[in-house]
Order: structure tokens, then C-alpha cells, then sequence
């Protein structure tokens, strides 16, 4: 089923302040910044999005710009009220949580995880390497965990989006192993923040989500944030997403993955869902422009700088936007121009659909959300799998164009 767009424009502009901090790569080449909006809207045309937002926070305040719609066979457009699901940006979350209970002394970020999830030992690793993995290494993706979550399944229906009890992940660990010494390169893991998730329940003694929801999303005022099922009075705002294959014509084809799934076990990885003016709030804070930016309510200034500090270099085979470093959880996009190094700090996310990412500079507080409904499939026909690489790319230019956006 081919799918028609229909731009939808409309946009909020709220005031807003802005603030400061730094750490080093390529030039831009010297001109006028570029028109995010247009590569943006460019982006979401030749890319065949479905439906797309962005929020833009600068010293002018707060702007949004929609795109298209958030549910094809409904003709719902893409609004203020759009829920859209923000994958691996979630770890953001998972992290800072970690660091709270950190700063109010539950644990060191060198204690070892089996200290917290024994049932790691059981993953084999040469000279007991697992026992010296560290929460550090950990939030670095420096522990040498497995990329894929749950790379055992065939996609066929009968098989959970993710899994969905704790009990099946421990039954799998004997037969996993560590790809390399902890601390030594990077490894992207959605794992190793199942296993952070661990922590932050056994030491609160909430299940994750109300951890969250009591220390992070109630202190920012995030009211329409949540993870994995819709409540039921945000369901009618919650995003459909959507992948394009191409057809025995070489044609788009495009279809739905739906509006609801569960995370499961893997919801500190990445099942949160938010609307866009919940997730600018997420970034204020981050940005040190929200009101509780300034305590210690959600987490001091100085402990956000320590996880914008880098570890590791990411390599440029697998980041987005290259060169890329890791920090603590954040990854870090150190770019020069005039002579001087700006570092911006964020992250990205890809599941079910979506793609989002979000950039920061802590320079000048200025920072842009992106979130879009749809991907390209990788698939077997040489033509499929082109256009997710040229996709891809894509993504790393609007990337790179936001990053450039909004440098001093």
C-alpha cells in the first residue's frame, strides 16, 4: 500500500531561558548557519516520512515544527498532542537515575554489577573478566556486553517483540560471553541497561518505571510521559509508525507496525514514550533551562558534566554523525570551527518505526528534538538494503545540520 503525505504545519513558540560548560574535531567550514527547518522538511520528502516533529531551544525560546501524520489510515496529523515512542533516548533516563542514587550514596559507579545482578556471573568471559565489569563500563558501553537485546528470534508472530519476563534473559546468559576486556573499547549494548534497570529497582525498591516516574518525570512536570502501553486517556494521541520495503517494482511499499507494543524486560533500554513539549522539558532540564535545572531535585550540574565527559572513542563504522565519542550514557559530537572546539552532548534512538535524536550544546543551552514515525527496512533485494544505507545517511546529515544549528 503506497501512503500519500500531507504536510501539516503548526508550531508553539514558548519563552525560554538558556546557560553554559566544554570539551575537542573536524572544522565546518565558515558560512551562516543553514536552515534546519529546510534540511528538516527536506529530509521528511525525499525520505518518504509518514509523519515527523521537531523542537528547536534557543535564546528566542521554544519552537515546534510538525510534519505529516501521525496515523495514515486515520488521517490524524502530527500536532501538539502527538505521543511518539523515543527508543534509546530512554537510556538518558536510566543514567541519570543511576547517578542519583550515586550522589545520595546507594552505590559507587566502580562497584561491579555482579554486586547488584549475580545472575551475570554465569556469562562466560576469559579470567573472570565479568566480575571486574563496573556500572562505569556500563553507561560507557565499555563492558564488552552483546549489542541485540534478544537477537534469538525469526520474526515470526508467535514471537514477543522483545522478552518480556526477566527469567528469559538469566536463561540465555550461560550461552552469551564478553566481547572483549572491560574497558577497552566500545561496544554499543541495549543489554547492559536491562541490567542498570536491575539496579535502580533493587535499590529503590520501586519497579523502574515508578522509579522514573517519582525522581525524574513528576520533579520536570512530564505528565504525558510513560512507557510501553498507552494509559488509556493518551491513546488516541499515540503515533502509528511505519517501514518501507520495496515491491517486485522497485516501488516504495509501505505498511504499519501499530500503535501499541511492550518493551517487556528491556523498558529501561528503551520504552519510553512522550510528547514532543514533554521531551523539550526533558532537554531544559538537561540544558539547564528548566526551572529545576538549578537544583538537585532531578541531578546537580556537576554530576551531568562528569557524564558529558568522554571515555571512548565510537567508531565512525557505527556512530551516528562521525566522529562520535561516548561519555557516560551521552554521546558526545566534538566539532571545531574559527579556531574553536564546541562539544555537543545527546543521543539518538531507532525501534518499531521511530527514529529520534536530540543535540545539545552546553555552550549556549541550545539544543534540537527530532522524532519521525518511519524507517527503511534493510532487506535481501540489493535496491532495499541501498536505500537504507543512503537512509542512513541521510540521518547523519540532518544530524550534522542540527549539530551545526545551533553552535555558538
Amino acid at each position: 500500500m503506497k501512503l500519500r503525505q500531507t504536510a501539516v504545519q503548526c508550531f508553539l513558540v514558548v519563552l525560554v531561558a538558556c546557560s553554559v560548560l566544554l570539551l575537542t574535531a573536524p572544522a565546518w567550514p565558515q558560512s551562516s548557519k543553514p536552515s534546519f527547518e529546510k534540511a528538516f522538511a527536506d529530509y521528511v520528502r525525499s525520505e518518504g516520512i509518514v509523519g515527523a516533529s521537531y523542537v528547536r531551544i534557543d535564546k528566542a525560546g521554544v519552537i515546534r515544527r510538525d510534519f505529516g501524520l501521525s496515523d495514515s489510515s486515520l488521517n490524524q496529523p502530527v500536532d501538539a498532542n502527538t505521543i511518539f515512542h523515543w527508543a534509546s533516548i530512554t537510556k538518558t533516563l536510566t543514567a541519570v537515575a543511576i547517578m542519583q542514587l550515586r550522589d545520595r550514596g546507594k552505590l559507587s559507579l566502580d562497584d561491579s554489577i555482579i554486586k547488584f545482578v549475580p545472575e551475570l556471573s554465569r556469562i562466560h568471559s576469559e579470567n573472570d573478566a565479568i566480575a571486574r565489569v563496573t556500572l562505569r563500563h556500563i553507561l560507557s558501553h565499555t563492558a564488552g556486553f552483546q549489542s541485540a537485546t534478544w537477537p534469538y528470534t525469526e520474526g515470526k508472530p508467535w514471537q514477543p517483540f522483545e522478552p518480556t519476563e526477566w527469567s528469559q534473559l538469566v536463561a540465555m546468559l550461560p550461552y552469551q560471553e564478553l566481547s572483549f576486556q572491560p574497558g577497552t573499547k566500545f561496544q554499543y549494548s541495549n543489554p547492559g541497561f536491562i541490567y542498570l534497570g536491575r539496579v535502580i529497582e533493587k535499590l529503590s525498591g520501586d519497579p523502574y518505571q515508578v522509579y522514573v516516574q517519582k525522581n525524574i518525570l513528576s520533579p520536570l512536570g512530564m505528565t504525558r510521559t510513560y512507557f510501553n502501553y498507552s494509559p488509556h486517556h493518551l491513546e488516541r494521541y499515540r503515533s502509528n509508525s511505519y517501514a518501507i520495503d520495496i515491491d517486485e517494482q522497485g516501488h516504495d511499499s509501505v505498511h504499519a507496525f501499530g500503535r501499541e507494543f511492550n518493551t517487556g524486560i528491556t523498558t529501561a533500554n528503551g520504552g519510553l514514550n512522550a510528547s514532543m513539549e514533554d521531551m523539550a522539558k526533558w532537554i531544559a532540564f538537561l540544558a539547564s533551562t528548566h526551572p529545576n535545572s538549578g537544583s538537585s531535585t532531578v541531578l546537580s550540574r556537576s554530576s551531568l558534566s562528569e557524564m558529558w565527559k568522554a571515555v571512548v572513542d565510537v567508531p565512525a563504522e557505527v556512530a551516528y554523525a562521525p566522529p562520535a565519542k561516548m561519555g557516560l550514557s551521552f554521546f558526545l559530537w566534538p566539532r571545531s570551527a574559527g579556531g574553536a572546539t564546541e562539544t555537543f552532548v545527546g543521543h539518538t534512538g531507532h525501534q518499531a518505526g521511530f527514529a529520534t535524536f536530540f543535540v545539545l550544546n552546553p555552550l549556549n543551552g541550545a539544543a534540537i528534538v527530532v522524532a519521525t514515525n518511519t524507517v527503511r527496512n534493510w532487506g535481501e533485494k540489493e535496491v532495499q538494503r541501498k536505500r537504507y544505507e543512503d537512509n542512513r545517511r541521510q540521518f547523519n546529515a540532518l544530524m550534522e545540520s542540527a549539530l551545526e544549528a545551533i553552535r555558538q
